[in-house]
């Protein structure tokens, strides 16, 4: 993987995205991995099936890595999201961010992640294990997770 953005049809391999990132001169590097959980609105999941516009969304990923890394220089960004089936438990999307200090590598992945889920033309199928799917919108970081209890 030479670019630091991508879209995959396989499992994403967490050391490749790292090592985009990963160099002497970045004391911290984080690594998200958006998962698929097995469960949703009192639901039982079976998997997720991911698609995208992928040319368009290849271009706002590489916006999105550009832009983060011009505004917080030297911090370095990579994205890599799969597409297609992603069963419960497998990562369906990684962000990983270096920078010399952790606080400016924590805020560029936020930063990732929630452009990502406004800007890039991706859709999920979510399928559950009566056999239903329906197509989910994203949830905006901002939004608390359902279940959540109010100290976390």
């Amino acid at each position: 993987m030479t670019s630091h953005v991508a879209l995959v049809d396989d499992a994403i391999d967490l050391a490749a995205v790292e090592a985009l990132v990963r160099s002497p001169h970045h004391g911290a590097v984080v690594l998200f991995l958006g998962t698929v959980r097995d469960h949703h609105g009192g639901r039982s999941v079976a998997r997720l099936t991911y698609s995208a516009y992928r040319s368009m969304a290849l271009k706002n990923l590489q916006s999105i890595v550009e832009q983060l890394e011009q505004a917080s220089e030297p911090t370095r960004v990579a994205i890599v999201h799969r597409l297609g089936d992603v069963a419960v438990g497998e990562p369906s999307v990684v962000i990983a961010t270096a920078s010399p200090h952790r606080a400016a590598a924590y805020e560029a992945s936020r930063r990732a992640l929630e452009r990502l889920k406004r800007e890039v033309p991706i859709w999920k199928r979510e399928h559950y294990a009566d056999g239903e799917s329906v197509w989910r919108e994203e949830e905006s970081l901002l939004v608390r997770n359902e279940g959540a209890d109010a100290g976390s």
